[in-house]
């Protein structure tokens, strides 16, 4: 199948976390992640999403490896990863490379901050990682991240909220501590979701979305 051009770029704005939320969709990006990882610091470590967009049609697999810059500071530093493919509903497992197979993945050196509870990750910039299928990426919008860390289930949410898209939560869980060498392993687990957010408070994402 010959590639369409891709459109590039749909920005987030930061928005209110409202009840017009897709709960059930929350639910089922958390029955993908691995169980939650309680470490001793409230924001070190692996967070993790796995989401499907139906918009553009992609599912994306994010990474943020978070640290304090320095220790003890509310400033933040690490990296983002995102593994992103086509596909339908059911295609939640990165597709093995074949014949118009679309699948990416890029590396981006993060920043942010930490204040109380409220988080904002910021990508800096941006480089073709190597996982890939057909040909490396060639653009990418720096990714955005914030929302309100819940200590209780070790998750925020970013939402997401551009043309043609409305109220799309983006679940981040900490799935592993600063100081653990490996991954846990990748298991559903089924939490209660979180109270709505009071107004005032918000959450927001910006990513780098792609369509053959």
């Amino acid at each position: 199948m010959k590639p369409r051009l891709r459109l590039v770029h749909l920005v987030a704005t930061v928005v209110v976390l409202l009840p017009a939320l897709a709960p059930a969709d929350v639910q089922e990006q958390r029955a993908r992640l691995p169980p939650p990882a309680a470490c001793a610091d409230p924001v070190e470590g692996t967070w993790m999403s796995h989401a499907y967009y139906p918009h553009v049609g992609q599912w994306y697999i994010f990474e943020l490896a978070i640290r304090r810059a320095p220790p003890g500071s509310g400033t933040l530093a690490g990296e983002m990863h995102a593994l992103y493919w086509n596909g339908d509903p059911g295609d939640s497992e990165p597709p093995t490379c074949a014949p118009g197979v679309y699948r990416k993945s890029v590396h981006e050196p993060a920043v942010g901050t930490i204040d109380g509870s409220r988080i904002a990750f910021n990508g800096t910039s941006w480089r073709a990682d190597d996982d890939f299928c057909g040909a490396p990426a060639d653009a990418y919008n720096l990714d955005n991240f914030s929302g309100t860390i819940d200590p209780a289930l070790q998750e925020f949410q970013s939402v997401l909220n551009a043309p043609g898209w409305v109220d799309v939560p983006t679940v981040f869980r900490r799935v592993r501590c600063a100081d653990s060498p490996q991954a846990p392993p990748v298991l559903p687990v089924k939490v209660a979701p979180p109270p709505i957010q009071p107004p005032g408070s918000s959450a927001g994402c910006g990513c780098g979305w792609f369509r053959p």
